[in-house]
């Protein structure tokens, strides 16, 4: 059995890298290393498996989160962010860079969607950063990185997924994720600043005398995302409503939003439920298809095999640790986040509950680790986001070398993170007292 285990592995590898559809390389790995070794019958408990997934109330927050970030990206909300931040911060050496880093703080935070998030900076932020003569590197990797944050500041959808993945609640997981966000939001701005102050050139500052936008009508862009964030988050962490409540909460604000920026149209509607649908479908399709996987690979023994060896690994915890990261870290770079929350996970997890480890200190450990998958090459897929809509002059080794300082202070902050297990579990544990629980 491990030469099957070692041959269905590598086989779904081989195909994810030929470029293989996600979905049915799970799929059609499972069913044909399945009925081989195991015989046909044995997919029989298969429908039990999508049933749970599909009768699972806390991943009907998928799909309203997801469309509540579509409408908010549909309202023009990251224009006038970016614009009314690029006042607040431009006349400070780097504080379009800033800017851009608070943006994509406050966007993760409310639309959590990468993509859209990494495009709309891309075309509204990058051009104005490479016409005040910032660095392209510098220009770069901030946008891209700043898009990214949405993945580990709440509500984020891999959070989510993991917390269904692991059984770790998902309200407690948005709490654990508040504080290592913010450090990571703050490293990015130190980053920045330092590198601004060192070297002027690369981000100077600029002169916004002349605009005449008043405080009140900046307070007014900068009051109801954060006001959002409030009713969505807070309704969780004080007991209010549960995370699937509180996305429909989200998802009505956005609405809301939208409709106080008059882009509420009957257009904008219909594509954001069309894509919030193809979205949605493309992650349950992949979770079905990895739950079959898993289901094949548990089957033939791949659960033991995997335990046998992670738990030899000399230095306990601590070698499981380091040998978990590092695997996530190195997948990251040629797999996306959904493949490697729908396989790698689930193998993971029940060595870790074995060994003893806090669930909720390692999912936001892997959660912040996913994150990097985005921006490392060659399949970082926020660089190629941002590619699509640079300007010409931007080649692709801007963004590979801009990126890199971002990517090391990620894997800085996984090591804090490491390190402090109370960054993690400090603010759940005290909601909990507050609640007497």
């Amino acid at each position: 059995m491990t030469a099957w285990i070692i041959i269905m592995f590598i086989s779904m590898i081989i195909l994810l890298f030929v470029g293989f559809p996600v979905a049915f390389t799970l799929g059609s790995v499972a069913l044909i290393f399945g009925t081989t070794i195991l015989g046909f019958s044995f997919f029989d408990l298969l429908p039990l498996q999508i049933w749970g997934v599909m009768t699972n109330f806390t991943l009907l927050a998928v799909p309203l989160f997801i469309f509540m970030g579509i409408i908010l990206d549909k309202s023009g909300l990251a224009s006038e962010l970016l614009e009314t931040m690029g006042i607040l911060c431009g006349r400070l050496k780097g504080g379009l860079a800033l800017s851009v880093v608070i943006v994509g703080a406050l966007l993760g935070a409310t639309t959590g969607v990468v993509g859209a998030t990494v495009v709309t900076m891309g075309i509204i932020a990058l051009p104005t950063m490479l016409n005040h003569n910032y660095s392209p590197q510098l220009a770069t990797g901030t946008v891209a990185a700043a898009g990214t944050l949405g993945q580990i500041i709440p509500p984020s959808i891999i959070l989510i997924l993991i917390g269904d993945v692991m059984g770790v609640p998902v309200g407690r997981l948005f709490m654990g994720a508040v504080v290592p966000g913010g450090i990571l939001v703050l490293m990015f701005i130190f980053y920045i600043s330092i590198r601004a102050w060192l070297n002027p050139e690369v981000a100077p500052a600029i002169n916004t005398h002349g605009n005449d936008k008043t405080i009140i009508q900046m307070l007014l862009t900068l009051l109801p995302p954060l006001l959002l964030v409030v009713c969505v988050l807070g309704s969780i962490f004080f007991g209010i409503a549960s995370p699937t409540e509180s996305a429909a909460i989200g998802a009505l604000g956005a609405i809301i939003l939208s409709a106080l920026h008059k882009r509420l149209t009957l257009d904008n509607l219909k594509a954001a439920l069309q894509l919030t649908t193809r979205l949605t479908s493309m992650v349950f399709l992949i979770l079905i298809c990895a739950r079959a996987f898993s289901l094949v690979f548990n089957g033939i023994g791949g659960n033991a095999f995997v335990f046998d060896i992670m738990t030899s690994l000399p230095g306990g915890q601590w070698g499981f640790l380091l040998v978990s990261m590092l695997l996530i870290f190195v997948l990251g770079f040629f797999l996306d986040f959904l493949e490697i929350c729908f396989i790698v996970v689930p193998i993971l997890t029940p060595i870790a509950n074995a060994l003893g480890i806090d669930l909720l200190w390692l999912a936001i450990l892997i959660a912040m680790n996913l994150q990097t998958s985005f921006l490392t090459p060659p399949f970082g897929f926020s660089l190629f986001y941002l590619k699509a809509v640079a300007p010409p002059e931007i080649k692709i080794q801007h963004l590979y070398s801009g990126i890199i300082p971002f990517v090391l202070i990620q894997l800085a902050t996984i090591i804090v993170l490491l390190l402090f297990p109370n960054v993690v579990t400090w603010l759940p544990d005290m909601m909990d007292r507050i609640h007497g629980l």
